[in-house]
């Protein structure tokens, strides 16, 4: 429980008087931090202040901050402190570093001992299936919305439709997170609670990161589809050609090809089985591209930087 002690309310040199002050006192120290860090910063930053002022009714805004500046701290102090938390979480969450390889060879075969490969070629093959509910949810969404609009049941149905755009952005961004590595978000966007509803509510229909957010699952089907191929097509030849002495074995060889060539043939097989383990790290360092560059894209596109420039 906290406590609000009056005679703690005693006016401090350059701190804000008003929420909204604050929070752009914060954002602009946390200037040059990750999106994503100024986004959970703003948001816990305002949680915690209204929830204050909320529980001390009578009191101004301004008394209200000067009091819970000594336990929760000024901006820029509170700034340094999520610059350092974060610097601490991510240390600690970060696998190990592998063993630098100079090789070329060891650069080339050592991703299979890197953990965050095989989290994003499973995120490549959950892609499919993130893509189409994303692709249908937009989709319908934005059709539904369209044709209620002309009925008074259409303007809820279209604030629940953009508020679950939004959910669905911190859903995603966690799944990033998990499974590529890109910090994201862990709270919800950061809005102006303090400003009327109506003005909340324009201000859902503006936000460019809203119809970014839309955009970017629209784009998920169609990313979806080549990243479930990429993964399935390399893991599918490169274990079938690495497991060809095997097929041959059991007598299946004549089914195995490569290039016209039945794997059966002698010759053949330890040509197969080279291309098959070539094929299976190409397929590796694919996925792990492609986490790479996913993960930036969905910073991008999911993520409101403007809100420290």
């Amino acid at each position: 429980m906290n406590a609000f002690d009056p005679s703690n309310a005693t006016p401090r040199a350059g701190l804000p008087t008003t929420i909204p002050e604050y929070l752009d006192h914060l954002r602009r120290s946390l200037a040059g931090a990750d999106p994503a860090l100024v986004q959970d910063a703003l948001y816990d930053a305002e949680e915690y202040l209204r929830s204050e002022l909320a529980e001390n009714p009578g009191r101004s805004e301004a008394e209200v901050i000067v009091a819970v500046a000594g336990s929760y701290g000024a901006p820029d102090e509170v700034a340094d402190i999520y610059r350092d938390t974060e610097v601490k979480v991510q240390t600690a969450l970060r696998a190990p570093a592998p063993t630098p390889r100079k090789s070329w060879a060891g650069k080339f075969f050592g991703v299979i001992a890197e953990p965050r490969t095989y989290a994003a070629l499973f995120y490549m093959l959950l892609s499919l299936a993130t893509g189409i509910f994303y692709f249908t949810w937009v989709v319908t969404g934005i059709s539904m919305s369209a044709g209620l609009a002309v009925l008074i049941i259409g303007i809820p149905f279209v604030i629940l439709y953009f508020g679950s755009v939004r959910i669905l952005s911190l859903v995603e961004g966690r799944i990033v997170e998990t499974m590529l590595g890109e910090r994201m978000p862990r709270r919800p966007l950061y809005s102006s609670r303090g400003q009327p509803l109506l003005t909340r509510i324009g201000e859902l229909f503006t936000d460019p990161r809203v119809w970014a957010t839309q955009l970017y699952f629209l784009m998920m089907l169609p990313l979806g589809i080549v990243y479930f191929v990429v993964a399935v097509v390399g893991l599918t030849v490169s274990l079938s050609l690495i497991a060809a002495p095997l097929a041959v074995l059991f007598g299946f060889g004549s089914n195995l090809y490569l290039d016209g060539v039945p794997v059966s043939e002698p010759w053949i097989l330890p040509i197969a089985v080279v291309v098959g383990v070539v094929l299976l790290f190409l397929t590796l360092h694919a996925a792990r591209l492609v986490g790479h560059l996913h993960g930036l894209l969905a910073k991008h596109m999911l993520v409101k930087s403007a809100q420290y420039s």
